[in-house]
C-alpha cells in the first residue's frame, strides 16, 4: 500500500499519456478526484488550466503539501515519479532511490518520455489525423517506433524479465503501456515482437491497469472498429485541425 495522505485531483483524458497517472494510482491505491478535461473545446488553453500547467496539456494533478500549501505537477514523467517518490515508501512500484534498479527505471522511463511517445504521437497523426495522406511522414515514425519496440523486446528476451527492471511492475512500464497497446491502430503487429508481446498481456492482466485505463472514460483501444468509431475518429481530426488554426491565429494577433 502507498504511504502518506493525499489529496489528488487529476485533470486528464483518456489517452496514452493521460491513462499512465490514473493507472498509477489505481495501482498504489491512492483516492484521487478526476476532471475530464475537453480537449474538443479547447479547455486546456483556458487560463484555469493554464495556470496549472502552463503548456496546456494533460496529464496534470495537484496535490497538497506537508506544509498545507498545493503543488501542481505536469509532464507525465514528472508526475509519476512525485508520486512514486511520495507516496511509494514500501517500494511496490519502485526500487529504493540511487539503486541500480531505480536508475534502471529512470533509464526506461525516459526511453518512453522522449522516444516512444514523441515518435509514435507523429506516427499516429501522419497515419491518422493529417488532413493529406504525407508516405514520407508515415512510413518515417511508423518505421521508428517499430525501431523502439524492437528495443524493448530485446531487451525483455535478454533479460528474460517479466517487466522492463526485474520482477515487479514500475512506472517504467506503466508509462509504455498505453502506447505499445495502441500499436495496432498504426498497423503495427506485436507477433514481430514476442517478448514484447507477453509483457502487454501481463500488463492487460493487472486489476490496476484494467481500472486506470478506463479513467475518465472507457478504453475502447481493443474494441473493433464500427462505423460509430470511424465517425469519432473525424470528429477528433476536425477538432486537432481546429485547435492548430486557433494556435495559428493566436500567434499571428500577437506579432
Amino acid at each position: 500500500m502507498a504511504s502518506g495522505k493525499s489529496d489528488i485531483h487529476l485533470y486528464t483524458v483518456g489517452t496514452p499519456n493521460g491513462i499512465k497517472v490514473s493507472i498509477l494510482l489505481e495501482e498504489l491505491g491512492l483516492p484521487y478526484k478526476t476532471t475530464a478535461i475537453e480537449m474538443s473545446k479547447n479547455e486546456q488553453k483556458e487560463p484555469w488550466f493554464l495556470a496549472i500547467n502552463p503548456n496546456g496539456r494533460i496529464p496534470a494533478i495537484t496535490d497538497t503539501l506537508p506544509d498545507g500549501s498545493t503543488v501542481n505537477v505536469f509532464e507525465s514523467g514528472s508526475i509519476m515519479q512525485y508520486l512514486t517518490n511520495r507516496y511509494d515508501t514500501a517500494h511496490k512500484l519502485s526500487y529504493p532511490a540511487g539503486s541500480r534498479e531505480d536508475i534502471q527505471v529512470t533509464n526506461w522511463l525516459f526511453f518512453q518520455n522522449a522516444g516512444v511517445g514523441p515518435m509514435q504521437g507523429q506516427a499516429n497523426h501522419f497515419k491518422r489525423y493529417a488532413p493529406e495522406k504525407i508516405q514520407y511522414g508515415i512510413d518515417r515514425y511508423v518505421n521508428e517506433t517499430k525501431r523502439l519496440y524492437q528495443t524493448l523486446d530485446t531487451h525483455l528476451a535478454d533479460t528474460k524479465k517479466p517487466y522492463l527492471v526485474g520482477d515487479k511492475c514500475t512506472i517504467a512500464d506503466i508509462a509504455h503501456y498505453g502506447w505499445v497497446a495502441g500499436s495496432r491502430h498504426l498497423g503495427i503487429d506485436l507477433k514481430e515482437f514476442p517478448a514484447l508481446d507477453g509483457w502487454l498481456e501481463r500488463m492487460r492482466a493487472r486489476p490496476g491497469v484494467e481500472k486506470g485505463r478506463n479513467v475518465p472514460t472507457r478504453d475502447k483501444t481493443f474494441d473493433e472498429e464500427t462505423e460509430e468509431s470511424k465517425k469519432a475518429l473525424e470528429e477528433t481530426k476536425k477538432w486537432i485541425m481546429d485547435g492548430q488554426k486557433k494556435d495559428a491565429e493566436k500567434k499571428a494577433a500577437q506579432k
